[in-house]
């Protein structure tokens, strides 16, 4: 059975033959582009054949990190933000449990932090480390970001007030430049063991490197399924034909709309399990697509909870603005069979007997017939089951599609220019050396 079916039958009805065939060699192009390493931001290609050409000395250190790990903490500190977090987390919650560190397991908790700048959520995470064992991967290229340097300097003194010096340097991984950088300088200072962040993978895309790998089998999940799914995706995701590419027609399809008109792409999913997936899918795509004026804003949302609050916009004022695009397993990870109620009290037993997973099929095809009538085209990528292949297959046809939509669009899909513009203002705000001179300026447009 193939990992993946594309079925985009209830987009096209919103868009003509024409223009899908308008677009297929727009995405023929783009592919050449991407295969050719042609195009704006090439130094940054290492995905493309990272599932074959990845350091096979490092994966098999990985998994020997994960194991120590694995045997000698209660809790991982995983410390990062944007494409050193959200990948890791999006595999672990998908195939685990959103509910992870609550379940019974012989794994450890798992907690990320410098994602934000939240004193509660650093306090609050202390409190849940007292009195347990911790290990902290810090995943920082430079060592210097703002969010995760903070959580690892703190961290860090908690990691050395409980453990010698050399017991600290056993628990301590630095996921970060191979040869130079502040937190590389101080891990080879400390002897902490070390992982790469690629020169030439994006942090984005990164969740099959060192980045994403650690995190992801130390919660004991298994990483080489997880590389053997990305390579099947690699291997099969090639061809300039359209009808047999699936990542090319989703390329095609999903700029159709956005030229049709629409702003929006909203990711559905129909397992809670999958919500960190799509915000995953959500970083992929603003930053690699959205400069220059251009880029499908990406949402998401979670059905059938969503559609009890903005079920009603979507539904009716939905066609103006959006379409989705819905990933479904075929088979869930855990199933339940409703019983039948005496009395009859709350008018379901017509559902006795039924598995909760049929219940939730039929909520999805209701969805997508009632979304469509109301004009809000749709997308379906189609899997068998959540497991390590499929995530990893996912990964990479995400992360390709991506690429080639954003050559579609005509925008260089590995850089985020944009994202330097708040850390300037910040910094100056805070009177970083060398900002000196935007301070008073930014403190009078604020008013303070």
């Amino acid at each position: 059975m193939e990992k993946l079916k594309l079925i985009t039958k209830f987009a096209e009805k919103f868009i003509s033959d024409k223009d899908i065939e308008g677009m297929s060699g727009r995405a023929v192009d783009a592919l050449k582009i991407l295969h050719s390493g042609s195009g704006a931001g090439k130094d940054f290609l290492g995905w493309l054949t990272l599932p074959t050409d990845y350091d096979k000395e490092e994966f098999e250190r990985i998994k020997k990190a994960a194991d120590y790990i694995k045997n000698n903490c209660d809790i991982l500190i995983v410390i990062g933000i944007g494409g050193s977090y959200l990948g890791a987390r999006a595999v672990i919650e998908a195939l685990k449990s959103q509910n992870y560190n609550a379940l019974a397991k012989d794994t450890p908790q798992i907690y990320f932090i410098g994602n934000s700048i939240s004193p509660s959520m650093i306090t609050q995470l202390l409190s849940i480390c007292e009195g347990k064992d911790i290990c902290v991967n810090v995943i920082s290229k430079s060592g210097t970001t703002t969010e995760p340097a903070i959580a690892f300097r703190i961290f860090r003194e908690l990691v050395y007030k409980k453990y010698s010096r050399e017991e600290a340097a056993k628990r301590i991984f630095c996921t970060t430049d191979k040869s130079k950088g502040t937190l590389k300088a101080l891990a080879d200072e400390m002897g902490y063991e070390s992982f790469v962040v690629p020169d030439n993978v994006g942090g984005r895309y990164s969740v099959l490197t060192a980045v994403g790998l650690l995190p992801i089998a130390a919660a004991g999940n298994d990483i080489d399924a997880l590389m053997r799914g990305a390579r099947m995706a690699q291997n099969e995701l090639n061809g300039e034909d359209i009808k047999e590419n699936d990542c090319l027609k989703y390329a095609a399809v999903r700029n159709c709309l956005y030229e049709a008109g629409k702003k929006l792409e909203c990711f559905i999913c129909y397992e809670p399990n999958m919500t960190m997936f799509n915000e995953w899918l959500k970083q992929l795509f603003a930053e690699s697509e959205g400069k220059d004026g251009k880029g499908l804003y990406p949402v998401s949302c979670v059905f059938s909870t969503d559609l009890h609050s903005v079920g009603q916009f979507i539904q009716e004022s939905g066609s103006n603005l959006m379409f989705e695009t819905c990933v479904k397993f075929d088979k869930p990870a855990d199933d339940f069979v409703i019983a039948a109620q005496d009395g009859n009290i709350d008018g379901l037993n017509f559902l006795s007997g039924m598995k909760m997973s049929l219940i939730n099929e039929k909520a999805r095809q209701g969805t997508l017939l009632a979304h469509t009538e109301g004009g809000v085209a749709n997308i379906i990528l189609e899997a068998d089951a959540i497991d390590e292949e499929t995530i990893g297959y996912l990964i990479y046809f995400f992360e390709k599609s991506c690429a080639v939509s954003g050559y579609i669009l005509g925008v260089n899909p590995f850089n985020q220019p944009g994202v330097e513009s708040y850390k300037k203002n910040m910094f100056a705000l805070l009177g970083k050396p060398g900002y000196e001179n935007e301070k008073e300026k930014l403190e009078k447009e604020l008013g303070i």
